[in-house]
């Protein structure tokens, strides 16, 4: 593995308008939480949720917060290591594909 990835869940209580029918941005988080940790077993990675109309004291994490919904994006926004990556119901496909780039391999691939 190049490095232990951080993961930030973007989103905010109440579900967004285009995502209706979608779990919620928490829910959405702790279910992301869980499957990368099934997924890459014994490969460490962070995982925080911010919520966008209450971000923490953290310059970076304010600056995306206000960005989504100043541009009204989709949220969920799922980023890691600051790079985007997906929004609202997020595809893991898509996101284990991004987590391979730093080399994580799921449970079938590490021998």
């Amino acid at each position: 593995m190049k490095k232990s990835v951080e993961i930030t869940v973007y989103g905010a209580e109440q579900i967004c308008a285009s995502c209706v029918h979608s779990p919620s941005s928490v829910d959405t988080y702790e279910w992301l939480e869980a499957a990368l940790s099934r997924k890459y077993p014994n490969q460490p990675f962070t995982i925080h949720y911010v919520d966008i109309f209450q971000p923490p004291n953290d310059e970076k994490k304010r600056a995306y917060a206000k960005k989504i919904v100043e541009e009204d994006l989709v949220y969920p926004v799922i980023m890691i290591n600051d790079r985007w990556v997906a929004e609202g119901n997020p595809p893991f496909k898509r996101i284990c594909l991004e987590m391979e780039k730093y080399g994580y391999r799921s449970e079938s691939n590490v021998k």
